[in-house]
């Protein structure tokens, strides 16, 4: 019996697996055996509902594939109709391009053919158009004829053939440049103040080359066509030339020119004057200054006083036997026992000279140090100038060299200010030190020579 429950069981779980369902296993028990004929009907049933449900699922998908794959073929046929018109048009479109391009350029060599020497004659005034309304831009002379501005860049852009009045109006202008170049005159113009006001007022012109009215020089600006007011006249005699060519009347005149019509002038402007050297080195710098002035005051100093004590040194050589105490060798002179010994007078004079060597070494010393000093200030500028352009380049990179242009300025200008304090300096140490050796070398030869003297009598 229990061999029977265990193939029954066995077979129900293949039936199951074989249908796709697996029965819940239960413990082997006793059951009826109506009980199981029923589970299996109903379950063969089921199955067989469920296989219908399945067939009809499927044939619901293969009707809506197929309904979907006949769309899509009619779609496929609409786009191959479609294709085939483009590409229709295509063709037609691309012949008639074709055709256009032919036509195109059979007009094209039919124009250049009429065209002929007008053509060439176009070329050349829209180049020789273009040259000029460049170079009459850039020059003094527009600022007298400004009305000649529009004209030229009309020209120089215009797209169809120039006519006879354009023609003329071109040669006119060119004229009128050549004319103008070789003029001295005056006109009122409208000037730019430094402070930026525009003011009319009389303006003298020397051709193309410089513009000044009574206050000089007068730079101009092409894009406006207007003279401007420099922030600082030239150097050199040259603004008070053009002040006095301005103020004269006639007749003939000395006059400044700038041949590179405005370039020379603008660089000449530009260049640093002394008080912005000095404000370039900074702290350093106006120490450097400093100093250098205390040097070169103490070396004027001594100087002098040097010049006067070895011309009286050299009277007082003349008047041995009158020493006078407003010398050092008169005071030395003074000095001399001549019922001492030689020893003992020697050591008097020695100590008479050593006495006399402060007064005229005084300052000497001073002055060395100060030109010693010179150049290591200077070489403390430019340590400090260089740290300030590197701090510069970490703050806002190496674009702009003019954010840089402050700490090279100081690093430059204080080492050759500490070059300019130490070089002089030096000199005139050197010069002063001999000066003073002389001094000294003839209290020394005096000296000598008095010893001498006396030993000399005492051997006799």
């Amino acid at each position: 019996m229990k061999r029977f429950r265990s193939s029954r069981t066995l077979w129900m779980t293949v039936f199951g697996l074989a249908l796709g369902t697996v029965p819940q296993m239960a413990p082997a028990q006793p059951a009826d055996t109506e009980g199981t004929t029923n589970s299996l009907q109903q379950l063969l049933e089921d199955t067989r509902a469920a296989r219908q449900r399945e067939q009809a699922l499927h044939r619901e998908r293969e009707a809506a594939f197929l309904e979907e794959r006949d769309q899509q073929q009619q779609k496929l046929r609409q786009a191959t109709q479609r294709l085939e018109a483009a590409q229709q048009r295509a063709d037609a479109l691309s012949a008639a391009f074709d055709d256009n391009e032919a036509t195109l350029s059979a007009l094209e060599t039919e124009i250049q053919n009429k065209a002929g020497a007008v053509g060439e004659l176009f070329g050349v005034y829209r180049q020789v158009a273009g040259d000029t309304a460049s170079l009459l831009e850039a020059s003094l002379i527009s600022a007298q004829y400004p009305e000649r501005r529009a004209f030229l860049e009309e020209a120089a852009q215009r797209e169809a053939l120039p006519s006879i009045d354009t023609l003329e109006a071109l040669r006119f202008e060119i004229l009128r440049e050549m004319t103008a170049a070789g003029e001295v005159v005056r006109f009122e113009a409208p000037v730019v103040a430094a402070d930026g006001e525009v003011h009319r007022t009389e303006v003298l012109r020397i051709g193309p080359f410089s513009a000044v009215d009574a206050a000089g020089f007068l730079g101009y600006l092409p894009e406006s066509q207007r003279y401007f007011e420099l922030s600082r006249q030239p150097g050199g005699g040259a603004a008070a030339a053009a002040r006095t060519l301005y103020e004269a009347d006639g007749g003939m005149q000395t006059a400044v020119i700038d041949p590179t019509r405005g370039a020379l002038l603008t660089t000449l402007v530009k260049r640093p004057s002394l008080g912005e050297y000095v404000d370039a080195g900074g702290l350093v710098g106006r120490i450097i200054i400093g100093l250098a002035l205390v040097g070169f005051a103490i070396a004027l100093w001594r100087a002098l006083a040097l010049v006067r004590v070895s011309g009286a040194v050299r009277r007082q050589a003349q008047r041995v036997d009158q020493p006078a105490d407003d010398n050092p060798l008169g005071r030395v002179l003074a000095s001399y026992r001549p019922d001492a010994d030689t020893e003992t007078l020697q050591l008097q004079l020695d100590d008479a000279v050593l006495r006399e060597l402060p007064g005229i070494e005084r300052g000497l010393g001073a002055i060395k140090v100060l030109a010693a000093v010179g150049p290591l200030l200077g070489l403390l500028g430019t340590v400090t100038g260089m740290i300030l352009t590197f701090q510069q380049i970490t703050l806002f990179g190496t674009g702009d060299p003019k954010l840089m242009a402050d700490g090279i300025s100081q690093a430059l200008v204080t080492t050759v200010l500490g070059l300019i304090m130490a070089i002089p300096l030096v000199l005139l140490h050197s010069a002063l030190r001999a000066r003073a050796d002389g001094v000294i070398q003839v209290l020394e030869e005096q000296s000598a020579g008095m010893v001498a003297e006396l030993a000399e009598q005492r051997r006799s």
